[in-house]
């Protein structure tokens, strides 16, 4: 029988005592994390595209609010699996922007679901549940979910109508403070008097710049102050400028201003199968400040396609044809304007070289594919021929241009110049079309670089780049398979081992005659 000694006695108590104390100490500490991460927000991000780290902008904009901006966040209690993480990620950038505005961001959570004069007014906002299709005990079901926000700040609101996961979230949640609180939106004007499409014509881009600007049609006249204009837009125009548009131009650069210019070139008549060249005077202004848009149509094998009629037999069949005059870009520089832009289509778009002053920094921002070539206008389209390597002649061509320095007499200044003038219309009235999402980046984020200065131009194309396993090696996906499946049973058995390890340890321990 063992009788325990009185310095075993003694150590019992000591580590008795020690235990306590360990426990004291983590409660401790665990109290402490508790009130610290009530108050501050910290994660890593290991993500490629830093998905989860706010932008610079967003900082600048949440750090400067004077007044308290509200953010109440409408969403389904008890929300699928599936799109609970969207709830999840709101949450935690809420939590973010709170602890960065230092008490002038507050937000709450609300389950409308529930409160029928609740979903009466949020539908007389614009907010309107949607149907998701989920599955619940085997079964696929419709249900009605909410995923919006209203952000509030003074008298005035902005609505959030859908939350979408991913980078678009920071991007909606900061464009929508920033719009809330500017005070004096910058001024954009879109020239007119040369057949140019106006501001109606711009649905998508319109919705976009009105977050930040104030956009409206002018006409330059003796009695238009340009200089109000942060920024004029001159798109696709179709009719000749006189001596004296090109003097307000020059005027208005000499003052400061920014002008961004989209222009044809060249133009496609489909249903006459015939491209001519543009000529409105603006071409040569453009090659006095050493910017050369060249009246050649470019060609590219990355192209989109056309609907051609065909006759077989007694009927005629629509078929889609690829269209070289229809180039994709998705060869992009590096710079602000195309940063995170995908792809644009383009249509009857021309070559840009600029041979100017080496005071004026002239950055290519856009370029075809390596297999690309040039036609020279008028011409005549063969919707039948067949092209091969040798049309494509002239690899990665620039098609656009960001521009600084002394383009005036006056100051520096900024020009964006694109070698097609229509690829951001919409059309107007009954016309108008939804068109491509990067084509709509493009020229927005082009006018974000020539007016605005708070950086929102990086949170618009922020997103997360797509990179699927069809496009690995088979070798690697072989091995990343195995990975996947043995990695977590390894670990298993290495810590089984090093378990085991330690427990053989602590029992030789115990055998030891003055263990306690």
């Amino acid at each position: 029988m063992f009788w325990p000694t009185e310095n075993n006695l003694n150590c019992l108590i000591m580590k008795k005592n020690s235990l306590i104390t360990y426990a004291i100490l983590s409660a401790g500490i665990l109290v402490l994390l508790n009130i610290l991460s009530s108050r501050y927000f910290l994660r890593a991000d290991f993500t490629a595209d830093k998905r989860y780290t706010l932008s610079g902008a967003t900082k600048d904009i949440v750090r400067s609010l004077e007044d308290p901006v509200t953010v109440t966040a409408y969403f389904t209690k008890d929300l699928p699996p599936q799109i609970s993480q969207t709830k999840n990620e709101f949450k935690e950038l809420l939590v973010e922007y709170a602890n960065l505005s230092k008490g002038n961001l507050v937000y709450e959570f609300v389950s409308p679901n529930d409160d029928q004069e609740l979903e009466q007014e949020l539908a007389q906002k614009g907010i309107q549940p949607r149907l998701v299709s989920v599955r619940e005990k085997d079964q696929a079901i419709q249900k009605s979910v909410y995923l919006s926000a209203v952000v509030q700040y003074n008298e005035k609101e902005e609505i959030i109508p859908w939350v979408f996961q991913g980078a678009s979230m920071e991007y909606d949640l900061s464009t929508a403070i920033k719009k809330l609180t500017v005070e004096n939106k910058p001024m954009i004007g879109f020239v007119q008097g040369h057949r140019e499409p106006g501001v109606a014509n711009f649905m998508q881009a319109a919705q976009s710049l009105n977050v930040l600007y104030d956009i409206e049609d002018v006409t330059m006249a003796d009695t238009i102050n340009l200089s109000k204009y942060e920024t004029m837009v001159i798109t696709a125009p179709a009719d000749s400028f006189s001596q004296a548009d090109f003097s307000y131009l020059d005027k208005y650069m000499n003052n400061g201003g920014n002008l961004y210019i989209a222009i044809d070139r060249v133009n496609g008549d489909l249903q006459n199968a015939m491209g001519s060249v543009v000529s409105t005077g603006l071409e040569s202004w453009l090659q006095n400040k050493g910017i050369d848009v060249e009246s050649t149509f470019i060609v590219d094998n990355s192209a989109g396609n056309i609907s051609v009629v065909q006759q077989q037999g007694f009927m005629r069949i629509q078929t889609q044809m690829k269209f070289p005059y229809i180039p994709y870009i998705s060869n992009f520089g590096d710079h602000p304007v195309v940063k995170g832009l995908e792809t644009v289509v383009m249509q009857f778009v021309s070559p840009i070289t600029f041979n100017g002053d080496s005071a004026i920094t002239a950055t290519p921002i856009a370029f075809t594919s390596e297999m690309s070539g040039t036609e020279v206008a008028p011409l005549r389209f063969n919707i039948q021929k067949k092209w091969n390597k040798s049309d494509y002649n002239k690899p990665t061509q620039a098609v656009a241009f960001a521009l600084e320095g002394k383009l005036s007499e006056g100051n520096t200044n900024r020009m964006v110049v694109i070698g097609d003038g229509n690829f951001a219309v919409n059309g107007a009235g009954q016309q108008a079309q939804q068109i491509n999402a990067d084509n709509v980046n493009l020229m927005v984020n082009a006018i974000d670089w020539l007016t605005d200065d708070t950086g929102l131009i990086e949170l618009r194309t922020k997103g997360v780049t797509n990179r699927p396993l069809d496009q690995l090696e088979d070798g690697r996906k072989t091995f990343l398979k195995y990975l996947n499946f043995l990695l977590p049973i390894l670990l298993i058995i290495f810590y089984g081992i090093v378990r085991s390890q330690r427990n053989r340890a602590l029992r030789y321990k115990r055998m030891q005659e003055n263990f306690v």
